[in-house]
This record gives structure tokens, sequence and C-alpha cells, in this order.
């Protein structure tokens, strides 16, 4: 719909379509025919769905998903996690035009992810979350037809896959097979549950501490696996299984974030990019002191780090005349490295498939097992935003009460 009226030497028209280009269209011809042939020419394109480029261009209008996503990646509201699955979604459905985007859509989104793509079902959530908090963008931003968030209507285990989808998946196996090609197993949940057994933490940190490996006849290695930066390893070790904390969290700590007083490290960049507050133990401030008094007194292995750029790890090397930023690919990097060493720690400890990572698992089963702190009191501690994420360690607690029954 269109209006026009005289303006001086010009007509000014309004064009007004709500779902395509949000709030109206203003724009003048100094030539009455000309404004005319223009304002019908879009109308048309509207009709049919489309805004011109040249006019998106103009206006920044949100057409299809892309332009969702790139605006969203670009607010600066994006958690550090849903960046690169963002971009993947980009690439796949980047080109759906946002008047399709309703919940029927959704559904079939979610079914080809799992009869064409064969995604397990964590990594259906993971990108169906970061495509939601896309959208609750959109919606916040007015932008027609996200004010109302389809993919905030799924119901409760959308990502398991059901009946049919086995049925499908069958059928599509045995074309396979009948072409030659291998069949595709059906996707499951794989959450680890992998638990630090009592050995195995002592073992660690025997060697963090310094202790040669030891060889699968009982001697000794020649050499020790930490010689750089053992008390921050140590303190690392120690905060992981205190706090629940993740491994970036941990290694990009800043000194000031560290309020002993308080009891308390405030972390300001996380998976989901939440703000929270995380309390200290007893044997978190410990461990703390302990790696405060190993940099103040200058400790050789810590090879003169003194807090650069207010860093409380010297794991990440930043440019000392800038303020402290964790570049996005320095990150990964530094995380595979971080990673490897702990692989190789663990399995020299005896602990074969732990990953630092399961520590998080770990204290968070501890704060279940050792506290009588509520689910939602944990959730706070360990930054986990749905309470189901905890559900799987509540038997935890019932096996500690049952141990006190007679």
């Amino acid at each position: 719909m269109s209006s026009k009226r005289k303006r001086g030497d010009s007509w000014e028209y309004i064009v007004k379509n709500k779902a395509l280009l949000g709030k109206p269209y203003t724009i003048s011809f100094t030539n009455e025919e000309e404004g005319d042939a223009w304002v019908a020419h879009l109308e048309a394109c509207l009709r049919q769905g489309i805004v011109p480029e040249e006019l998106s261009k103009r206006i920044g209008t949100f057409t299809f998903v892309a332009d969702v996503i790139t605006g969203y990646l670009k607010s600066g509201y994006v958690p550090p996690s849903d960046v690169s699955c963002l971009n993947v979604l980009n690439a796949r459905i980047g080109t759906i035009a946002l008047k399709d985007v309703d919940y029927p859509w959704v559904e079939k989104w979610i079914a080809a992810m799992k009869q064409f793509h064969n995604l397990a079902p964590t990594t259906i959530r993971h990108h169906v979350g970061a495509l939601a908090r896309c959208f609750d963008w959109g919606s916040k931003q007015k932008i027609q037809p996200l004010i109302i968030n389809p993919i905030r209507l799924l119901p409760k285990r959308y990502a398991t896959y059901t009946e049919a989808d086995r049925r499908y998946l069958e059928a599509r196996n045995a074309e396979a097979v009948t072409a030659g090609l291998a069949p595709k197993a059906l996707p499951k949940d794989e959450s680890r549950d992998r638990r630090l057994a009592e050995h195995e933490e002592v073992e660690a940190r025997r060697l963090l501490a310094g202790g040669k490996p030891i060889r699968p006849d009982g001697s000794e290695r020649e050499r020790e696996l930490a010689n750089d930066f053992r008390p921050a390893y140590q303190c690392m070790f120690d905060l992981a299984l205190e706090t629940a904390m993740r491994m970036k969290e941990i290694y990009t700590i800043e000194v000031a974030q560290v309020d002993m007083g308080q009891r308390t490290i405030f972390l300001d960049d996380t998976k989901n990019g939440d703000k929270r507050q995380v309390p200290l133990t007893s044997v978190a401030i410990a461990a703390l002191n302990t790696y405060f008094a190993a940099v103040t007194n200058d400790e050789p292995s810590m090879q003169g780090f003194k807090f650069d750029n207010g860093l409380l790890f010297p794991f990440f090397k930043p440019d000392p005349l800038q303020r402290r930023e964790v570049d996005a690919k320095e990150a990964k990097a530094l995380s595979s490295r971080l990673s490897r060493f702990w692989v190789n720690l663990f399995e020299a400890a005896g602990a074969f498939d732990l990953h630092f990572h399961d520590l998080r698992h770990e204290a968070t089963s501890r704060l279940f097992e050792r506290t009588r702190l509520r689910d939602t009191e944990i959730a706070k501690i360990t930054g986990h935003k749905d309470l189901r994420m905890l559900a799987r360690y509540a038997n935890l607690r019932a096996s500690a009460l049952a141990d006190m029954l007679w």
C-alpha cells in the first residue's frame, strides 16, 4: 500500500508493508510519472514477497534468515559458543525467506537435521539453541515475522529420534545398501559421565608437583611433564575441581576479577555470554594463595611472570601495549594446546580417556554429593542455564542419601 503527496517541487511517496519493510518507507521524486512507475514496480515486487536488492541495502531490511544471522553476529550480543554454529546455519538455511519461517518450517528443519544430516541430538539442540537466541534478538528488533519466535514453541525432547525417524533412516539405509553404499547408524546422545577416580587425582597431583611419570615396568621416566608454569597448572587444576569453571573461563581470568575478601571470582566472559559470580571454597582459596605466593616470590618455573597485563595465568600472551583481548582464533589455539597438555598428563597418571572438561562434570558431581545446595543454587555456580542439564546429577544425591540409611 502506498500514498503520495506534493511537497514543494517534488512528490513524496510513502510505501507501507509491515511484513517486509517493517516501518513505512519514504522516497521523493521530482517527476510524478517516474515516481508512479517506480512505486508501482516496488509494490509488484512486494506482492511476490521480494524486496529489491537496492532497497534492501538502503533500508537495512531483513528479508532472509541470513540477514538476521548477519545482523545478530554484528550486534555484539552473540555468546562465543554460538558463532561457529551460526556460520554453519548461515550456509545451510540462510537463503530461507523470513516470511516462510513459522512453526511448521521449524519442524521440517529439525526433521531434515535428523533424516538428511544424521546429527546427534546434542548437536541438534546446539543448532536450535543458537538460532533461537538469534531470533530472540530479531524479535527485540521488531523484525517481522519474528515478533513471536517460532522456535520457542518447540516441545520437550524435540531433538530425540522418534520411531518415525528410525523407520525413515532404515528405509534410506536399505536404499544405500542396494546402491552399494555404507548404511548410517542412528545417532544417539553421548553424554560423557567420566569421573575422576581418587587414585587418578593423587597421581595427577604428584605429576603436577614435578613427579616423574611411571613406566609400565614401574620405573620412573627421566623427565617430569610440567617444567614451566607448574604452579599455574596446579592452581588451574584446583579451580576446575572446586568451581566447575570451564577451561577458557579459567585461563582468561584477570586478577581484578578475583575477590579474596568476598571469596568470589566474577566471570564476564562465559560460554553462553552471561556474567556470573563464582563462590570459592576453602580449598580454592588455599590454592590461589599458594599460587599468588609462587608469583610474588619469583619461583623459577614461573619465568618472571608478574600477572602481565592483569591476567591471572601466564598461558595467553597478549599485546603488552593494549588491554587484554583474547582473540577468538588465538583462544581456540590456546585451548587446543592446553587440552593436549592435560590429556598427556592424565594419560601419564593412568587416567585414560579423561579430558579437562571432565573436571567440570566431576566438580558438579561433588557439589551434589557433598552439599545440600538446591539445583538452582548449583546452577548459579556452574552456569548451567537449563536445569534439565543438571537432571542427570540428581541420582548422585539420592545415592548419598541411601548410604545414610540403615
